[in-house]
């Protein structure tokens, strides 16, 4: 007898940017779910449908369905064939699901506008926030800091399940030397450098430890500009900006950082950090928010972001981190945190929630 026929949708959203945590995601996981599909469909009569752009059809290969992404969507989305189940794979995606959907499931990352927003802008991100929960029946979260506020602040009281982001291992890929670095001369960090990412705390640690040298890394664009004028401005010698650096430089840089610094405020998961990790690099965090569930008992962190505290917990944390076997548990702490487990649990998610596991 043949299995019967499940449909389920995943709804990547414009899916343009691909270096972005948001862009990873869908990357890594729609590239795991692609090489499933094959058997989903033979063994199990499973038949995975991506929504994307039209200019982004085939991008992971012939084994899964396309569907197009359109504006009129976010009003009304009409498709064939009918859906058991459809994963938005993050809470921004205006687009709804099909008219017909069986079951609605919606990853959301972060309530990170919670921290950056003020006045009219928060109370409009809380609206539209809350509006596309409404259309969930099910939610999964990156982290356990981001189910309290779901349950907090996003006025969703269905049922929830936390599935942890993978990072990958930058350890293999080629690297290519950034000019004037001595490797194990400086304390690295990587972000966009937007406010939350609280960079004005490690220049601040940079203005009161002028021996010490910073590199900090990012997107080209306002924030990074901005973080550059600042250094300049404060005659901060010991800060080093750079813009755009290629994937190959970034691996360098994550292999010869003495250390890495994520002092931020808002994260609802924290990819950088793990990347540094498993270079064997110890890890400085903020205390806030789910890093101290990402970076767990082989971190080191901040409780606060004055410049000598920042300091004696980096100084306390290289020191710990010459250890003998401190950076190969450091190294198995980031592998615990595969895109391969996190695929798997997606996985057996969907398939429970279908009849079909």
């Amino acid at each position: 007898m043949a299995p019967r026929v499940v449909n389920i949708g995943i709804g990547f959203g414009t899916f343009r940017k691909l270096t972005d945590g948001l862009g990873e995601f869908g990357l890594q996981l729609g590239r795991r779910l692609a090489a499933h599909a094959p058997a989903l469909a033979t063994e199990r009569g499973v038949h995975l449908h991506f929504h994307l752009p039209p200019e982004r059809h085939g991008f992971f290969g012939d084994e899964v369905r396309y569907l197009a992404l359109r504006p009129i969507q976010r009003y009304v989305h009409v498709a064939r064939p009918r859906f058991d189940l459809w994963h938005t794979l993050h809470q921004h995606i205006a687009q709804r699901p099909p008219v017909g959907t069986r079951l609605r499931l919606v990853t959301v990352h972060d309530f990170n506008y919670l921290y950056a927003k003020r006045g009219l802008s928060l109370a409009l991100h809380a609206l539209k926030a809350r509006r596309r929960l409404a259309r969930a029946d099910r939610v999964v979260t990156d982290t356990h800091y981001v189910v309290e506020d779901l349950r907090r602040h996003g006025g969703f009281a269905g049922p929830v399940d936390v599935v942890h982001l993978g990072a990958r291992s930058l350890v293999g890929d080629p690297q290519e030397p950034v000019a004037d670095l001595e490797p194990g001369s400086y304390l690295f960090h990587l972000s966009r450098m937007a406010a939350s990412k609280n960079v004005r705390a490690i220049l601040e640690l940079a203005a009161a430890w002028p021996e010490q040298r910073f590199v900090l890394a990012g997107p080209a664009g306002g924030p990074v500009e901005a973080t550059r004028a600042s250094a300049a401005a404060r005659g901060l010698a010991n800060v080093r900006v750079l813009a755009n650096v290629s994937d190959a430089e970034k691996a360098w840089l994550y292999a010869h950082c003495s250390g890495f610094l994520f002092p931020s405020l808002t994260e609802g998961f924290g990819l950088p950090p793990l990347e540094a990790m498993h270079f064997g690099k110890p890890a400085f965090l903020s205390d806030r928010t789910c890093l101290p569930e990402i970076g767990g008992d082989v971190s080191f962190y901040f409780r606060r972001f004055e410049a000598a505290h920042m300091r004696q917990v980096v100084e306390t944390g290289l020191a710990e981190a010459r250890r003998p076997g401190r950076a190969e548990a450091i190294r198995r702490h980031a592998a615990s945190f595969s895109w391969d487990a996190c695929a798997a649990a997606y996985l057996a998610l969907y398939l429970r929630l279908v009849g079909a596991s």
